[in-house]
């Protein structure tokens, strides 16, 4: 175990986690809602650094992360534990293993292991994905330092939950992330997340001013968070915040204990994606749904295709310098 950061004594044993909008009160010999952060004789401990559950190479476009560069690899890795309890979540098994469970597994990546396997692997960047990179804070922040020290890029797929503090601590070395923003109201994300919607808001707004690349992810789920009104008000949000901010709407598969509910219809996904151009985003993208026109990067201005990708590979890149080829209009993005 590692004393963890961003936490205060409050007397009498118990402590105070500052590190995402939880903010939980965690009394001795007790962990916080993620499970891994543990009140130890009124020390705060992270009981999963250096215990990677995954770690696998993946193309960047799985992230997803489009405007990103494009066509590189990320080495990928995860702990176990999150600070949602979502309903759909896709990898339950080990996002929620220390709630359900009551286990802590993980084999010892350490650090500095982590970012020579990347290089090792020719990896542009470190994604900590597959459950919350929040609640493995200390772990990728450590990571993040030697890899930023070693020439890669450091990125976080991560529901948003973070706190301004951990967010202020990690900096400069954190350089892109996806954000899942899952819904546009309270309501979804307490019934289906035991979270809130407005810390998500605050951290999108919060990594853009940071000068984090951001993407945004909503996974799409029949009578839940596909009503037009809903959507409407996200994508003008969005818009508001930045228009070029890609938007992925994802098609939603049955999982976990939300089994009750038939895929997302693809047609639903391309309404979605219709939505979020005509409230003025320049690149929004159908999400698991291989093959889509939606799945291409256009210009903005003049249409003009400028990344042609089936699933997570690209056939095609005309982006130059950073631009279209035709009209000269900058493609936001990250793209050498």
């Amino acid at each position: 175990m590692k004393e963890a950061l961003l936490y205060e004594s409050l007397g009498e044993g118990r402590v105070r986690c500052r590190l995402c909008a939880h903010q939980c009160l965690i009394k001795p010999d007790q962990t916080g809602i993620c499970g891994v952060r543990l009140n130890q004789g009124g020390r705060l401990m992270t009981l999963v650094y250096g215990r990677a559950v995954s770690a696998n190479l993946d193309p960047i476009e799985k992230k997803p992360l489009f405007h990103f560069l494009p066509g590189t690899h990320s080495l990928s890795i995860a702990t176990v534990g999150c600070n949602f309890a979502c309903s759909f979540c896709q990898n339950h098994d080990i996002s929620q293993m220390p709630r359900e469970d009551g286990r802590i597994m993980g084999r010892d990546l350490p650090p500095a292991e982590v970012v020579a396997q990347a290089r090792r692997n020719r990896a542009a960047s470190i994604s900590y994905t597959y459950t919350e990179p929040t609640i493995y804070f200390e772990y990728a922040l450590d990571t993040a330092r030697i890899a930023t020290q070693a020439g890669l890029k450091n990125v976080f797929i991560t529901n948003g939950y973070m706190s301004a503090a951990a967010l202020d601590m990690i900096g400069a070395d954190l350089h892109a992330a996806n954000v899942d923003l899952k819904a546009f109201t309270d309501d979804f994300y307490k019934k289906l997340c035991q979270a809130r919607l407005e810390p998500v808001k605050e951290s999108i707004a919060r990594m853009k001013a940071q000068g984090v690349w951001v993407e945004v992810t909503t996974l799409l789920i029949p009578g839940w968070n596909d009503d037009e009104k809903e959507l409407e008000a996200m994508a003008e949000w969005l818009a508001g915040v930045d228009p070029a901010m890609p938007w992925h709407i994802s098609r939603f598969h049955p999982t976990y204990h939300l089994t009750d509910i038939g895929p997302t219809p693809t047609d639903s996904i391309r309404k979605a994606r219709d939505i979020g151009l005509k409230a003025g985003l320049h690149y929004v993208y159908s999400g698991n749904v291989w093959g889509d026109e939606g799945e291409k990067t256009h210009c903005h201005h003049c249409g003009r295709l400028l990344i042609d990708r089936i699933g997570f590979s690209i056939s095609a890149n005309h982006i130059r310098q950073g631009a279209c080829p035709d009209c000269r209009t900058p493609a936001a993005g990250v793209w050498t």
